[in-house]
C-alpha cells in the first residue's frame, strides 16, 4: 500500500504545495512578461501568460481544497469532492482559451512579418532559468500530489511540467532568431500555447468523464473483482460498478453467497468485503455490499413474491390444526420461487397420524400454491 496521510494532515500538505507553487509562479509570470516585453519576446511573453494560468490554477486548487475538505453533510451524503472537479474544469477551460487567444496573436504576426520583433540575448537566460525553476516544482508538487492520492495537485504538478517544455521551446525559439531565422520567436510562442491548449482538452475530458460517473480504469477494475473473489464466503459477483469522486472511489457491489446461511453470516461477509477492498486499495473510500441468495440478474421482471405475512397465512390455512404448534418458518428465495421450512415440536414426529396428516397438508401446500416450490418439515428439540 502506497504510503498515504490522513486527511487532515493531506489538507495541509496540498494547501502548502499550492501556496509555495502560487509563490513560485507570481514571480515567474513578473519576470517571463517583463522580461519578454523589454527583449521584445514574443515566445517569452506568451511564456509568461503560460506561468499566469498556472498561478490561476493555483488558486483554483486552493479554492477546491477548502471546498473539497468539508466533512459529508445532510445535503452532500457524499461529501464535497466534486468541487475540485469541477474546478478541474473550469481551468482546463480557461487553458484553451489563454491557448487560442495566444495562437491568434501570432498567426497575425507571421501574416505580417514586419511587425515581427527580434529578441535581446539576456531572454536566453529568463528562459533558462525557468526550465530549471519549473523542473524542481514539479518534483516537488508532484510527490505530495502522490503522498496526498490528490489528482487536481497532480494536474497542476504537470501544469508545471508543461512550463518547464514551454520554456525549452521558448529557449531554442529566442536562439534560432539569434541565428538569423525570424520566425522562430513567433512559432515557438504558437507552439507554447498549442502546448497550453492541449493540457486544458486533457484536464476537460478527464474531469467531465468523472462528472457523469465513468467507471474506473478497467485494469483497477479487474484487481478489485479478483480481491471480491477471494473474501472467504463469496461464490459469485454478478454486478460491479464503480466510480470516481476526487481522488476518491466508490464501489456498489453485488455478491452471491450460499443462500441457506443465516442473515447475519451474509451481512458479515458483506462487511468482510468492504472492509478488504477499502484495505487494499488507497483511493476506495466506501464500497456498498449487497448480498444475494443467487445471480438474479435479469429477473427484475418476475411478478411479486410471497412474503413473510403470505406465507404466514397460508400456513395457517393449510396447517389449521397444526397453527399452534408452529414454533417458526423459515423462507428461501430461489429460482423466482419459494422454499418453506416449517419447524415444529420434536414432540409431534413421534405421533405418526399426526405426522402423516403434516406431511399431506405440505404436499398440497406446494401442490397448489404456483410461487411455492417446496415445503419442508423440521422438528425442533
Amino acid at each position: 500500500m502506497a504510503d498515504v496521510c490522513d486527511a487532515a494532515t493531506a489538507d495541509r500538505l496540498k494547501a502548502r504545495a499550492t501556496y509555495v507553487g502560487a509563490l513560485v509562479n507570481i514571480v515567474q509570470t513578473s519576470i517571463k512578461i517583463g522580461f519578454g516585453i523589454l527583449g521584445q519576446s514574443a515566445a517569452l511573453i506568451a511564456d509568461g501568460i503560460h506561468s499566469l494560468s498556472d498561478l490561476l490554477s493555483d488558486l483554483l486548487v486552493i479554492i477546491a481544497i477548502r471546498l473539497g475538505s468539508r466533512e459529508a453533510d445532510h445535503e452532500h451524503p457524499y461529501g464535497h469532492r466534486r468541487f475540485e472537479t469541477i474546478a478541474t474544469v473550469i481551468l482546463g477551460v480557461g487553458l484553451i482559451a489563454v491557448a487560442g487567444a495566444i495562437v491568434w496573436h501570432e498567426m497575425e504576426h507571421i501574416a505580417a512579418p514586419e511587425t515581427l520583433h527580434v529578441p535581446d540575448a539576456f531572454t536566453l537566460g529568463v528562459a533558462a532559468l525557468s526550465i530549471l525553476i519549473n523542473e524542481w516544482l514539479y518534483h516537488y508538487t508532484k510527490r505530495i500530489a502522490k503522498r496526498t492520492r490528490s489528482k487536481l495537485l497532480l494536474a497542476n504538478a504537470w501544469h508545471q511540467r508543461s512550463d518547464a517544455f514551454s520554456s525549452v521551446v521558448v529557449l531554442a525559439g529566442i536562439a534560432a532568431v539569434l541565428l538569423g531565422y525570424p520566425f522562430a520567436d513567433a512559432i515557438a510562442a504558437a507552439v507554447v500555447a498549442l502546448m497550453v491548449g492541449k493540457i486544458g482538452l486533457n484536464l476537460v475530458f478527464d474531469s467531465i468523464k468523472e462528472l457523469v460517473d465513468t467507471s474506473l480504469p478497467p485494469e483497477l477494475v479487474a484487481e478489485i473483482r479478483a480481491a471480491i473473489h477471494q473474501v472467504d464466503g463469496v461464490e459469485g459477483i454478478h454486478l460491479l460498478r464503480t466510480r470516481q469522486m476526487g481522488e476518491d472511489a466508490y464501489i456498489d457491489a453485488h455478491i452471491v453467497v450460499d443462500p441457506r446461511i443465516t442473515v447475519s453470516e451474509g451481512h458479515m461477509i458483506g462487511d468482510a468485503v468492504r472492509d478488504d477492498l477499502i484495505r487494499r486499495f488507497d483511493d476506495v473510500m466506501d464500497v456498498l455490499v449487497h448480498v444475494d441468495p443467487e445471480d438474479d440478474e435479469g429477473m427484475s421482471g418476475r411478478s411479486r413474491p410471497l412474503l413473510r405475512g403470505d406465507v404466514q397465512k397460508l400456513l395457517e390455512h393449510y396447517l389449521a390444526d397444526f397453527r399452534q404448534a408452529i414454533e417458526d418458518f423459515r423462507i428461501h428465495y430461489l429460482d423466482g420461487q419459494i422454499e418453506v421450512e416449517v419447524i415444529l415440536p420434536f414432540a409431534l414426529c413421534e405421533q405418526p397420524q399426526q405426522l402423516k396428516k403434516i406431511k399431506k397438508q405440505c404436499a398440497l401446500m406446494s401442490a397448489s400454491v404456483k410461487k411455492i416450490d417446496r415445503v419442508f418439515v423440521f422438528f425442533k428439540t
